[in-house]
């Protein structure tokens, strides 16, 4: 009864999401999953369908991809496992508009997602931004080892969390590049499909977009799932995230 009733809710939300779209709902997601999942161009995607006899303008598909990366965010976030303890903290850059801009990043020491920010900036406003985000975000636990490089506005940030009481307790503060080899691996699997030409064209479009990569990520690493991962699992938790049915369950 309670499983119908989650599945029934499930459905209708999939009505309203993809109300008024011209195209089925199933469709859409799979070009959504494709482009942030593989390094496609909206082109590739178009040609993709065209083979399949389906007509899809690529700057339909650029509307999907910033309509439905941030819902898949969304509903991706709620499967995250609270992390270890120890994360790991650094940022890495991303072109918008010929500009360099920063993307905060945070991984625990297994590699299990923690949070993401884009910003403008990277100085001391950013790095307290990223941490207020990463540490109101529940139910994932505050941690008690930081890993970061060794950027002067870190140190700070971490003091201000503190006396914000975002931190119960002091966290052990670790400035080294060994360890922070994992989070710089990490984020070429982030930044792999992202535009190689030029970069994002608005901080909006990469704002939205990167939601939809970081998610995209988190599906692939499975969440913590022990034993195999398969694609066609992956897209049966998405499916089931817009309460649509599994397409090639075999």
């Amino acid at each position: 009864m309670i499983l119908s009733a989650i599945a029934a809710k499930l459905k209708q939300r999939a009505k309203a999401d993809f109300r008024g779209r011209h195209f089925e709902a199933a469709l859409i997601v799979q070009a959504v999953s494709w482009y942030l999942r593989y390094p496609l161009s909206y082109r590739d995607i178009e040609e993709l369908f065209l083979e399949r006899g389906l007509e899809v303008d690529h700057s339909t598909l650029n509307r999907w991809v910033l309509a439905y990366a941030p819902l898949i965010e969304k509903r991706l976030r709620q499967f995250r496992r609270p992390h270890c303890g120890s994360v790991r903290i650094d940022e890495t850059y991303i072109k918008v508009r010929g500009q360099w801009r920063y993307l905060y990043r945070a991984i625990d020491k297994h590699g299990e997602a923690v949070d993401f920010l884009l910003t403008a900036q990277r100085d001391l406003d950013a790095a307290k931004r990223f941490f207020r985000k990463m540490l109101q975000d529940q139910p994932l636990l505050a941690p008690d080892r930081i890993g970061t490089d060794g950027a002067g506005p870190y140190p700070p940030a971490i003091a201000e969390s503190r006396k914000a009481g975002l931190l119960p307790r002091a966290p052990i503060h670790h400035v080294t590049k060994h360890l922070q080899q994992g989070i710089e691996s990490d984020h070429f699997r982030v930044k792999r499909a992202m535009p190689r030409v030029g970069g994002f064209r608005s901080f909006h479009t990469a704002r939205r977009t990167i939601q939809g990569f970081e998610a995209m990520l988190w599906l692939r690493k499975g969440f913590g799932f022990s034993g195999a991962w398969t694609v066609g699992e992956q897209n049966q938790l998405l499916a089931t995230c817009f309460g649509l049915p599994v397409a090639n369950k075999a």
